[in-house]
């Protein structure tokens, strides 16, 4: 069976055109998708084979002359030899420092892009779902209703509930992609505007919110009994603290 990341995002990825941000998403996707892991082993076998293949024509004796030529009219002489190794020198030295402290920083740092680039693609498919007509999934206000619809799709117990005696008036609730896995979306509405909740299984341990904001709009991730949300709108960022809580209550 082919992944539908195979189109979209493996050639791309291969030949080293993707974004930092996209190829760091495909790169997760990776870990959990064989289809994938194994058409880059075959394109990389393809490459190899090619390459020993040698279908190509070598340089004849004189190209070969001229081209030593022109490179040796251009290197530096003997007598900047010790300038430049003590310039390299200094330069290694400046790595490792670099290295040792990015080594007690680093796992901080790599927590940090890792929150920024997850939250980046949900805001991206928050804002993706507003679009007309891209919305699939159940519109309904009937808590059980859109219960049952997510126990026949997930694999986890999605806690639907409604708050619209809070304010925050639940409108249905659809499937999603984040980092190429599958997960629950539950869509609520503040004073005419949606917010969507992303919610997933997780091995972590739970977290207090982490909050930022891109595009104008507002994002609020949390774990919590081994499931993580984030919660993401154009809404007050005290309309999205509010409706963590309510969903922490209630779970």
């Amino acid at each position: 069976m082919r992944c539908d990341f195979a189109d979209s995002l493996l050639q791309g990825y291969f030949d080293g055109e993707l974004s930092d941000r996209r190829a760091a998403e495909f790169q997760r996707h990776l870990r959990h998708c064989v289809p994938c892991t194994t058409e880059l082993v075959d394109l990389d076998l393809l490459r190899d084979s090619l390459q020993l293949a040698q279908l190509y024509e070598p340089a004849t004796v004189s190209l070969r002359c001229k081209i030593n030529a022109r490179l040796h009219a251009g290197a530096p002489k003997t007598a900047a030899s010790k300038p430049l190794l003590w310039y390299w020198l200094a330069a290694a030295a400046a790595l490792l420092f670099i290295t040792i402290v990015l080594g007690k920083v680093g796992p901080r740092l790599r927590v940090d892009d890792y929150q920024t680039e997850l939250a980046a693609e949900i805001v991206d498919a928050h804002v993706h779902s507003l679009q007309p007509g891209s919305m699939t999934g159940i519109a309904s206000n009937d808590q059980r209703m859109v219960q049952g619809w997510f126990d026949a799709k997930v694999k986890f117990a999605v806690p639907v509930r409604d708050f619209t005696n809070q304010g925050f008036a639940l409108k249905g609730g659809r499937l999603d992609v984040v980092e190429g896995r599958s997960v629950a979306v539950l869509v609520y509405e503040r004073d005419g505007r949606p917010i969507d909740v992303f919610m997933w299984r997780t091995r972590e341990p739970d977290t207090s919110a982490r909050t930022g904001s891109r595009q104008g709009f507002q994002w609020d991730d949390w774990r919590k009994g081994k499931m993580e949300f984030c919660a993401v709108s154009d809404a007050d960022r005290a309309d999205l603290e509010q409706l963590h809580t309510l969903i922490d209550s209630s779970a």
